[in-house]
């Protein structure tokens, strides 16, 4: 298992910052051989899944999350999803949030616990650096592209 956390900077304002990171099907853009798959309900709101599936044909593994938190920012309030991967491989949770920042940016935090069922321990490291890598990037994307 391990946890991380991602922090940026963007010269957006907290709504456009907040939908760009919660327009789920984007998500997969930066992330190699993932897709992702809404699910129900739509609009967001807590109870909405979708999945992640990653691999190449029958060699991959679904990714289903559930949002169990949807709070989008309101009133200069900062807003927070929480996200709990339900899937057989991977487990844990992740929480997005977007908060004022200096000079009318906004601040935006993706925290995450990440659990890949049968990689023992010893794999931890490269596991959480190659989640900083991926995740990253996506984030990344996510904030530049409208």
């Amino acid at each position: 298992m391990v946890v991380f956390s991602l922090e940026r900077t963007a010269p957006l304002p907290i709504d456009e910052a907040w939908r760009r990171i919660t327009r789920w099907s984007r998500h997969a853009e930066k992330v190699p051989l993932t897709r992702i798959t809404e699910v129900a309900p739509t609009p967001t709101r807590v109870g909405t899944v979708f999945v992640a599936r990653s691999g190449i044909g029958p060699l991959g593994f679904d990714d289903p999350m559930e949002v169990t938190v949807w709070r989008p920012p309101a009133d200069g309030e900062p807003g927070l999803c929480r996200l709990e991967k339900r899937g057989r491989v991977v487990q844990g949770w992740a929480e997005l949030e977007v908060r004022p920042g200096p000079g009318g940016r906004t601040r935006v935090e993706w925290r995450e616990e990440l659990r890949v069922r049968f990689l023992p321990g010893l794999f931890d490291g490269v596991l959480r650096q190659g989640a900083l890598t991926v995740f990253g990037r996506a984030l990344n994307h996510l904030l530049r592209q409208p």
